[in-house]
């Protein structure tokens, strides 16, 4: 129990920064994530399952313990010209990220059973967003806040999620499923545009990440035909958290704080799932009900002009992926997924913080069974969020001049992204 206490804590402490569907993770470990993250009806791992359906978890009958670490590379963009309304002249740059490598860990341990009960714990990062885009004389929107840019913008948002899984066999076809899960969100903003903006100092930097607890559940229902045909469905509740409390400092040194809420959103995810001899063939759909989430659902300034929500538009996540077998000890897998963009057009300039939005993702797997008992691991996976997001820059100040929300003429602000990871993880059961 010390060393799982240890790893806990250190787990807790990494400011990763992942987002592939909105800012939703879209697999967890080095084989789920190869599957294109589709586990919902073909559970080939236990993080997998875990992940997408508790009820699947009676598809694995020995102890068996799992730990995997991703290295994730992103290369965001975020460009922006305006027109000056008295010169006519128009500014334009773009600022590249210099973000670093973000860590991705992931532990799992699913309980043997000779029952019909079957026990799994999960420890998982399943959500996170970043950006550092520097100060620019040339990108209006990194113009320093004096002259009306937003200066230096860096964000980090990590969601750590902690999972209780049961399953109960109803019969040798048919499992039932339940998961309590228990989660710390931490999130830092430079500025922060959820805080009151002051008339000389503009908005504030947090002083330091603030932490906030959420806790939520997942149910989910597995079908195994004996005959290579599986299905799945599961429905993973809001995560609801308490309000993150932000210390502010403004630019002349002066302080002050807020509260803003930021749950994580509902999830229903649907998965079949074949497997003929060497053939494993996995496909799931997702819907992420951002519509109805708090911190997502709100859009537009309030009357102090801070922000009141990213107002994001519900999603689409399709998965699929394949598993190939037939070399001795060495199976093969590639995935795809697909996710549609919750950013509408005319509010793309709320998500300067959480560009990381990737439409199209692809996977390339394989492991190799060093013994009966022990398994490597690895995945490479390449994302690119296809065209990019755009839309006018909002000013506040300008909302009344210039409806909707001070949209200014002539204005645009864009971002796009490709993503890489290498992830490498290992499997011991008994």
């Amino acid at each position: 129990m010390r060393i799982l206490s240890t790893y806990l804590l250190v787990f807790c402490c990494i400011p990763w920064a992942f987002s592939q569907a909105g800012h939703i993770m879209q697999g967890v470990g080095s084989v789920n994530m190869s599957m294109g993250g589709a586990a919902t009806g073909q559970p080939l791992d236990i993080s997998g399952a875990m992940q997408w359906n508790p009820a699947s978890i009676t598809a694995f009958d020995q102890d068996e313990l799992r730990f995997d670490i991703g290295l994730f590379f992103s290369s965001p963009e975020l460009s922006s010209s305006v027109t000056d309304p008295g010169s006519g002249a128009t500014f334009s740059g773009t600022t590249e990220d210099d973000r670093g490598v973000s860590p991705l860990p992931a532990l799992a341990y699913k309980v043997g059973s000779e029952t019909r009960h079957h026990f799994g714990f999960s420890a998982f990062g399943i959500s996170g967003f970043g950006v550092t885009f520097p100060e620019s004389s040339t990108n209006p929107i990194n113009f320093p806040q004096n002259q009306r840019g937003f200066g230096r913008v860096e964000s980090n948002y990590s969601l750590f999620q902690v999972g209780v899984a049961y399953a109960y066999e109803l019969s040798d076809k048919f499992s039932v499923g339940v998961q309590p899960t228990f989660n710390i969100g931490s999130l830092d903003l430079t500025p922060n545009p959820t805080a009151n903006p002051s008339q000389t100092a503009g908005y504030p930097s947090t002083d330091g990440a603030s932490s906030a607890f959420g806790f939520g559940a997942q149910v989910g229902v597995f079908f195994d035909s004996g005959k290579g045909f599986k299905a799945g469905a599961s429905y993973k509740t809001t995560q609801t958290f308490g309000d993150f409390e932000f210390e502010n400092v403004y630019l002349d040194g002066t302080t002050g704080t807020n509260e803003f809420n930021l749950d994580y959103p509902a999830i229903w995810s649907f998965g079949l799932g074949y497997s003929l001899g060497n053939v494993d063939l996995a496909l799931d759909y997702r819907l992420v009900d951002y519509e109805n989430t708090d911190g997502f659902e709100a859009s537009g300034w309030t009357q102090t002009g801070s922000v009141a929500g990213f107002g994001w538009e519900n999603i689409n996540i399709i998965s699929a992926g394949i598993q190939y077998k037939g070399i001795n000890r060495l199976p093969l897998r590639v995935g795809y997924t697909y996710s549609s963009n919750p950013i509408q057009e005319q509010l793309a300039f709320f998500s300067v913080p959480a560009t990381a939005i990737i439409k199209n993702a692809f996977q390339f797997g394989l492991g190799y069974e060093l013994s009966d008992r022990f398994t490597i691991d690895g995945v490479f996976h390449y994302g690119s969020s296809g065209d990019a997001t755009s839309g006018p820059i909002l000013d506040p100040t300008q909302a009344q001049n210039f409806p909707p929300l001070g949209a200014l003429p002539g204005s645009e602000v864009s971002y796009d992204m490709t993503t890489s990871m290498l992830m490498f993880g290992a499997k011991y059961s008994w």
